[in-house]
């Protein structure tokens, strides 16, 4: 028989994390919880939110999408604006699934459009009137803006 130790599978209290440091990111966590706290209870307004410019140019769109990525973009009078397939209407059909998402919370109308607005400073944002919700296109990229934009400029 060998009388060789078999190796520690667990480590020594003294190479475990130290005590001051566990404690620290409690207290951080206390602390942040807290201020989220405090800022909810006040009513604290947002910050670091697009500064609500000037209306340039605003369009109603249907948007109707599957989970393939397909989408059908509508205007206010049925035409049909833009019909994505699978593989080209995925960021479309992604924005349609937010809406019906965010909609659903709330209880409003799934089939109500939406306002596809350009503002001052060349910001293109849709906003849904239903529920408030709203999103600055520019952070989806380029070629996500550039879509969008198109919607906006057809006839």
């Amino acid at each position: 028989m060998n009388n060789t130790a078999s190796p520690r599978i667990h480590a020594q209290e003294d190479e475990l994390v130290p005590r001051i440091l566990v404690r620290a990111v409690l207290a951080l966590l206390l602390i942040i919880l807290s201020l989220v706290t405090i800022a909810t209870l006040t009513g604290r307004p947002l910050e670091s939110t697009p500064a609500q410019t000037e209306i340039l140019q605003e369009r109603a769109l249907f948007i109707t999408g599957d989970a393939s990525g397909a989408a059908r973009v509508l205007d206010a009078n049925g035409t049909v604006l833009a019909d994505f397939a699978a593989d080209k209407g995925g960021f479309v059909a992604g924005i349609e699934r937010v809406l019906h998402r965010e909609r659903a919370k709330v209880g409003a109308d799934p089939s109500a459009p939406v306002l596809l607005r350009l503002r001052a400073g060349n910001r293109l944002s849709l906003y849904d009137p239903e529920t408030n919700w709203s999103a600055e296109l520019m952070g989806f990229g380029a070629d996500n803006l550039r879509t969008f934009a198109r919607l906006l400029d057809q006839p």
